[in-house]
């Protein structure tokens, strides 16, 4: 089986400056692949899998030109394992190793969700990734009284270090990955989470995760901040610091697009926020004299798969390529790990549909596939009842049986990048990586040439984009987009079924997870008990040193450490921060 590649098929896409010529060979880059693959092979890094179609026919580990064909153009598509990576940072793509199945659960108490997490790990989930309650989100304790009536609701509630002990209790968090989606308060929840991993005698060195950690995707889509950006940023230089130096493994920040996407952005909005603000957050290690080569492996991505099948696997690829392609020739990384874009991606919560509910199966399975198809490192699928509230046991089955029938039935890991070549997904996915460019650049114009008072100095992409945060002008360009949407589907000239076409249905109502206001009065009552019981002066005094230390300019994470190990409540050690830093108010925009 041979595949055509795209020479120059999309008439006005800006020919991209930074791929290698030697890259421009498909046939020398065939050899090359063939000795990466080769050598994976033979360190037994493939996976002991059939690897034949349905009906027993051999398929080969990647598919490209024939060997007679001269393609132009082809550096920027290249093979999988090299640069510019479009095709995949490694050579063996899920031949050697799959997708992690990474389902985001979490729900009333940190006990009710240990038992879902025990259960989505006896179900084949290969990791665990954290979903908190909203006063969690927002750095407040249970007890708090902006938190009435939504304690445990969205995600899970987790007020000190003890919540965490019982969270992830029987789950050795030296063995399992476990991802934390949290961005405000994220600090503090990290180091509340190494000391449940003490506590459980683990060596904190060996662990792996993610922390999501993005600030700048909080002022631009989800509004979930405590501080003023500065603070943040300091927050995050702290945290990338301790952890490229003690928990190698560890990645302590995941630039997130998914949020941005759910906000109403378009694709290449998606695309073109993400990286910028990925390109923010290199700006800001460089500014802490952090070596790219190290600290940048430690960068992850996080995206959504949206319902234009097509579209999302070239925003993927385009991804990888313009991300390896700015480190290696703005930032100078010069190792491939520094270069690799790795991402997780969820199915799209805002495609799914109160109407008809069982529709959202159908969707979700078209987004998963296009999150595999553009090379996905780990994914989370939703659930069908998603829209109306948390999932059901049952929804949640079904998310975590559709990508066990996409990993094992559909034979879509057996090829690395089965679509490139393809006239179409080459021509989208130069496309977006044009359209990505053009809004990089007036981010850019956005930047001003200041370094704030007492701050670390700030880099070009990292000054646009708090000029464009302070100015509404990420959140006027996501409003357009999402009123463009609104408007084609109110004229019909988007579907989506059962909503604006197809309405007719004998769908009944759906049975809900319901989180019962008991949840709330439970984690108050044992919030109340464990302030009674811990040792009060230890608390003062050690908030009392984290704010010293915050004062001081030293990195914070020692002295958080120490006051999540006494039992400070997230509530107390953000609220100190708070008192020190004041709290930030969005600029109002008319």
């Amino acid at each position: 089986m041979d595949v055509l590649l795209l020479g120059d098929q999309l008439s006005g896409v800006v020919r991209m400056t930074g791929y290698d010529a030697r890259h421009a060979d498909p046939q020398a880059g065939r050899t090359r692949w063939q000795r990466r693959y080769a050598q994976e092979q033979a360190a037994g890094r493939l996976r002991d899998a059939d690897f034949t179609t349905l009906s027993g026919a051999e398929v080969d580990p990647v598919y490209g030109p024939r060997e007679a064909d001269t393609v132009e153009g082809f550096e920027r598509i290249g093979w999988p394992g090299e640069y510019p990576f479009t095709r995949g940072v490694h050579s063996s793509g899920y031949r050697g190793r799959t997708w992690t199945i990474r389902q985001f659960a979490g729900f009333g108490t940190a006990e009710q969700t240990n038992e879902r997490y025990h259960q989505i790990l006896r179900n084949g989930g290969g990791g665990l990734s954290v979903a908190f309650d909203m006063p969690t989100l927002m750095g407040r304790d249970s007890d708090d009284p902006h938190s009435l009536g939504e304690v445990g609701h969205c995600g899970v509630a987790i007020d000190s270090a003890a919540d965490l002990d019982v969270l992830f209790d029987g789950i050795p968090l030296d063995q399992v990955t476990t991802s934390m989606t949290i961005s405000g308060p994220a600090v503090p929840m990290f180091c509340m989470y190494l000391v449940a991993a003490e506590r459980q005698g683990a060596d904190i060195a060996k662990l792996n995760g993610t922390l999501q950690t993005d600030i700048f995707k909080e002022y631009i889509a989800q509004k979930e901040w405590l501080f003023a950006p500065q603070p943040h940023l300091r927050l995050i230089g702290d945290l990338v610091e301790y952890c490229t130096e003690q928990i190698p493994a560890y990645k302590p920040l995941s630039i997130s697009g998914y949020h941005i996407r759910e906000a109403g952005a378009t694709a290449a909005q998606e695309l073109a926020f993400t990286l910028a603000d990925g390109f923010g957050y290199v700006e800001l290690g460089r500014s802490r004299g952090l070596d790219v080569d190290r600290f940048a492996s430690g960068l992850t991505f996080f995206f959504d798969a949206h319902m234009d099948f097509f579209e999302e696997i070239a925003k993927l690829r385009a991804a990888r390529r313009i991300w390896a392609r700015w480190m290696r020739d703005r930032y100078g990384a010069t190792n491939d790990k520094a270069q690799w874009m790795r991402f997780h991606t969820q199915t799209a919560g805002v495609s799914l549909t109160a109407q008809q509910p069982y529709n959202n199966v159908v969707r979700t399975t078209i987004e998963a596939l296009a999150g595999v198809l553009g090379g996905t490192n780990s994914m989370h699928t939703n659930a069908l009842d998603e829209t109306l509230a948390l999932p059901s046991e049952r929804a949640a089955e079904i998310a975590l049986r559709t990508q066990q029938v996409i990993m094992e039935e559909s034979g879509v890991a057996n090829v690395v990048d089965p679509l490139g070549g393809s006239w179409y997904v080459e021509a989208l996915t130069d496309r977006l990586e044009a359209d990505a460019e053009a809004i990089f650049a007036r981010i850019k114009d956005m930047a001003v040439a200041t370094v704030p008072s007492g701050q670390h100095p700030i880099g070009e992409m990292t000054s646009g984009i708090l000029r464009g945060i302070e100015d509404g002008w990420f959140t006027g360009e996501i409003a357009d987009a999402a009123f463009a949407y609104q408007h084609a589907l109110e004229k019909g000239d988007k579907k989506i079924v059962g909503v604006n076409t197809f309405t007719r249905s004998v769908t009944e109502e759906l049975e809900i997870l319901r989180v019962s206001p008991e949840v709330e009065r439970r984690q108050t009552q044992l919030l109340a008990q464990r302030r009674v019981r811990r040792d009060q002066t230890a608390v003062d005094r050690a908030l009392a040193a984290m704010v010293r230390q915050a004062s001081a300019g030293g990195n914070l994470i020692e002295p958080m450490l120490g006051a999540a190990r006494v039992e400070a409540t997230l509530g107390e050690i953000c609220g100190a921060l708070k008192a020190l830093w004041g709290e930030y108010r969005e600029p109002a925009r008319f």
